[in-house]
């Protein structure tokens, strides 16, 4: 579809010594995914707003964040240019600015997405604008995917491409229905380089999966009322991943297991993995958490529910140099990401298959 014909009233613009046409990145034949309640108003949001009074304050600031979200097309442009509006930029001391902030923008489809280029605000800016790619192949339809920031917001994204160019949706995924993670601020993605690496965006792309990423940095409480919310909306497969953000062993024990069964009595063949926190400590807190979330998985399987996995937090570093997994003793690098993708990601698979079973 050439871009006279998505708008009208398309505008170009100049970035250096380029024209460009911009189109709503937000809105077809663009695909916007990752926020399966956003109404089209205001900036992206990932709960309803009406059931923010009911969780831990910080998750109304942090339902803006969009992590997890992914905005894909397919196009011919030579050239190609992102125009975002921002919504709290987010500047962290351990977390690099593109990661928190910035857009990864990754060229293929299907499971042979490969990382192309990264855009990310100045300090404090609210705007961005930058030349993605420039001098690429005319007459070659390619399909792009654009991870959204993992700790910023975006009000607007307009991508710009050469005049005249054709701009269409992108191919589906394998799997229509989501992956949805809920979790903590290493759900969230802290602390990857970019957006791209997080363990929840390379999984995904290794599976050509879609997902919703709930996770919510230092406010993933397990309360009831979102597991119903949760309940609700199409899934292939749920990871729950909240055990960092239990203050004590005590409240993990009062929420993790009453939070699974909501999901599952709503969802009785729903494929549900659970993880303990990414770390080696065996300290007596440390390993009771482990154990309390081992204790759930145990009663699941006992009472004959077969499509429940667990995944043991201390192995999720495993291998050499695992002190170098880590940002801060807590948040993972960019190795320690890919570690834990690596661990889960043949459970995820399983997961998947068992998903497809109905």
């Amino acid at each position: 579809m050439k871009l006279t014909e998505i708008d009208r009233n398309f505008s170009a613009a100049g970035i250096g010594d380029r024209t460009l046409a911009f189109f709503d990145a937000m809105a077809a034949p663009a695909v916007l995914s990752g926020f399966p309640w956003y109404d089209g108003n205001g900036p992206l949001f990932r709960l309803p707003e009406a059931l923010l009074p009911r969780l831990e304050p910080g998750v109304g600031t942090l339902t803006f964040h969009t992590s997890g979200g992914m905005i894909r097309f397919r196009t011919d442009a030579v050239a190609m240019a992102i125009d975002a509006e921002l919504y709290l930029p987010s500047d962290m001391s351990h977390m690099p600015r593109n990661g928190s902030a910035g857009f990864d923008f990754y060229l293929g489809s299907g499971v042979d997405k490969a990382y192309y280029n990264s855009a990310m605000p100045d300090q404090g800016r609210e705007r961005l604008t930058f030349m993605a790619a420039e001098g690429l192949e005319p007459g070659v339809m390619r399909e792009w995917t654009v991870y959204l920031p993992l700790y910023g917001g975006v009000r607007r994204v307009r991508i710009g491409v050469t005049p005249g160019s054709t701009v269409a949706p992108p191919s589906p995924f394998f799997r229509p229905e989501p992956v949805v993670f809920y979790g903590s601020s290493i759900t969230q993605g802290g602390c990857a380089s970019r957006t791209g690496n997080s363990f929840t965006n390379l999984l995904c792309r290794w599976f050509d999966v879609n997902q919703v990423n709930l996770g919510f940095s230092g406010c993933g409480r397990g309360e009831a009322v979102l597991a119903a919310a949760i309940a609700t909306l199409p899934m292939s497969v749920f990871v729950l991943d909240y055990d960092h953000n239990a203050q004590t062993p005590e409240e993990l024990e009062q929420t993790h297991e009453p939070f699974f069964r909501i999901i599952r009595e709503r969802r009785p063949d729903l494929p549900v993995i659970m993880i303990s926190r990414c770390d080696s400590a065996f300290t007596p807190d440390a390993v009771r958490r482990r154990e309390i979330i081992r204790r759930t998985y145990d009663r699941a399987v006992g009472g004959g529910d077969r499509k429940v996995w667990y995944i043991d937090g201390s192995t999720l570093f495993a291998g050499p140099d695992r002190d170098s997994c880590t940002v801060d003793r807590i948040h993972p690098n960019d190795l320690g990401f890919y570690r834990m993708a690596t661990v889960i990601r043949p459970i995820l698979q399983e997961a998947l298959a068992a998903a497809a079973v109905k």
